[in-house]
């Protein structure tokens, strides 16, 4: 099992950036798979960005080059930079892990807030 904790999110104006954390409860080392994700009002949850068991990155098209995906280990937390936010960015932004235990289960955290209007 894992808990994750999101924070980080807020009201920007567009053109602004956040910083998301998402913090594990334990060693994401020992996780399969994490992601950011985010669903706005009215619309299905979609992948934003992530990592890949191999450690490679993928992003969504609509973000690429405008976020980063990052973790720190020792602190057992992963990072989503938002830059040059836009409107469309405005979602609530969920963090997932994927771990294997007999079969692969996933866990989501309870989700922050991200609103980018002027």
């Amino acid at each position: 099992q894992v808990q994750l904790v999101e924070s980080g999110g807020g009201l920007v104006q567009p053109g602004g950036s956040l910083r998301l954390s998402c913090a594990a409860s334990r060693s994401i080392g020992s996780i399969y798979s994490m992601g950011w994700y985010r669903q706005a009002p009215g619309k299905e949850r979609e992948l934003v960005a992530g990592f890949t068991s191999g450690g490679s990155t993928n992003y969504a098209e609509s973000v690429k080059g405008r976020f980063t995906i990052s973790r720190d280990n020792a602190k057992s937390t992963m990072y989503l930079q938002m830059n040059s936010l836009k409107p469309e960015d405005t979602a609530v932004y969920y963090c997932k892990a994927k771990i294997f235990e007999s079969v692969f289960r996933a866990y989501w955290g309870q989700g922050t807030q991200v609103t980018v209007s002027s």
